[in-house]
């Protein structure tokens, strides 16, 4: 890997042409009260970052990206519309793969605007693909917003919408849900046998455990209404898989998703979306016949996205992490803005990769 010195010019550089396109320097510190990602992300934002504990602050949490604190700065302190840009390092646990750094910089461009959304997406993806200058990158493009959209659109209870939206990054956890939902997985005999009971209490079992027995009776209550529910119709299943499945060139998988939109009409505006974007990326040069779409991209990113989101890859080194990715995140300004909200998309470089890239290492 590049010497640290080499890696932190290249971020002052990349950082100077961020700079140069109006956005304002940013700074926050390396550590972060844990309490405001725990609550956006739960428990599971503690397998990926580093937590420890301040007699003082309480728990804080060595950041594991930007753009919580730039959202905080921005809505508690920001002008309308504002650019930010920023350097420096993150810290993410890398248990699955041992051989992935858990230390390394990042430099990024964030845009809050909300006069056209549409044409920040496109900006902040150009900006940051002429930042990666000549490096031979795939870019790849997906847009969340489609998929909640398909989701909000079901024929179910709203508990089940609810379930799916929140686990839409988690694919594994999100097929699990949708095939109990749509009957084709069964219910497993611990629950049948629980909400068979005329007591679930009787017995004498010890209540044990951080849940009251209200919480346990509620959310006894809740599966038997969800078992109550009618399945989400096999019909509406394979549409959320046909969509899923898209991975095409821009300009056929906004076809594909047309015809898709004819039987499922929810997605329709986030489809149109779409497509003024890809004539929004066209307008500042980018190749999109040549761009990649991917219905599912980004399902495994952090949790803030949910619109429009990018990357770009080393062709023929599936060993390395994105060089670079980024999205529209306008839920967490929402979440973060105490009553105030404004669309804003945002990416990342990492320039210690493209240095790497360019010693073909």
């Amino acid at each position: 890997m590049p010497e640290k010195a080499r890696v932190r010019a290249e971020a002052a550089r990349l950082r100077a042409l961020f700079e140069a396109e109006g956005a304002q320097g940013f700074e926050t510190s390396i550590l972060q009260p844990a309490e405001v990602l725990l609550d956006l992300y739960g428990e599971d934002i503690r397998a990926r970052a580093y937590v420890t504990s301040d007699a003082l602050r309480g728990e804080q949490m060595l950041r594991p990206d930007f753009t919580v604190p730039v959202v905080q700065a921005h809505m508690a302190y920001g002008a309308e519309p504002a650019r930010y840009t920023y350097a420096g390092e993150v810290f993410r646990r890398q248990e699955d793969d041992p051989d992935r750094e858990n230390e390394f910089m990042q430099v990024g461009y964030e845009v809050f605007d909300r006069e056209n959304p549409i044409d920040s997406d496109a900006e902040v993806f150009s900006v940051i693909q002429s930042a990666l200058g000549g490096a031979r990158l795939r870019a790849a493009t997906g847009d969340i917003g489609i998929l909640m959209a398909a989701v909000a659109g079901l024929q179910t209870t709203d508990a089940r919408k609810k379930a799916l939206r929140r686990h839409i990054w988690h694919p594994r956890r999100f097929r699990a849900l949708l095939d109990r939902y749509s009957g084709r997985s069964p219910v497993p005999a611990a629950r049948k046998a629980l909400l068979a009971a005329a007591d679930p209490f009787a017995g004498g079992a010890p209540e044990i455990g951080l849940r009251s027995r209200a919480e346990v009776e509620a959310r006894i209550e809740a599966l038997k209404a969800d078992a109550a529910a009618a399945p989400i119709s096999e019909r509406e299943v394979k549409l959320l898989d046909a969509l899923l499945q898209v991975r095409e060139t821009l300009p056929n998988a906004l076809e594909h998703l047309r015809d898709i939109a004819v039987d499922m009409p929810a997605i329709g505006k986030a489809v149109d979306r779409l497509a003024r974007r890809m004539k929004a990326l066209e307008k500042r040069g980018i190749d999109v016949a040549a761009l990649d779409f991917e219905a599912s991209y980004g399902r495994t990113s952090m949790e803030y996205y949910d619109g429009f989101v990018f990357g770009f890859y080393a062709e023929g080194r599936p060993d390395l992490p994105a060089v670079a990715t980024g999205g529209r995140y306008d839920a967490l300004t929402r979440v973060l803005g105490q009553g105030r909200e404004i669309p804003a998309v945002g990416g990342v470089v990492r320039p210690g990769l493209l240095l790497q890239l360019e010693a073909g290492q």
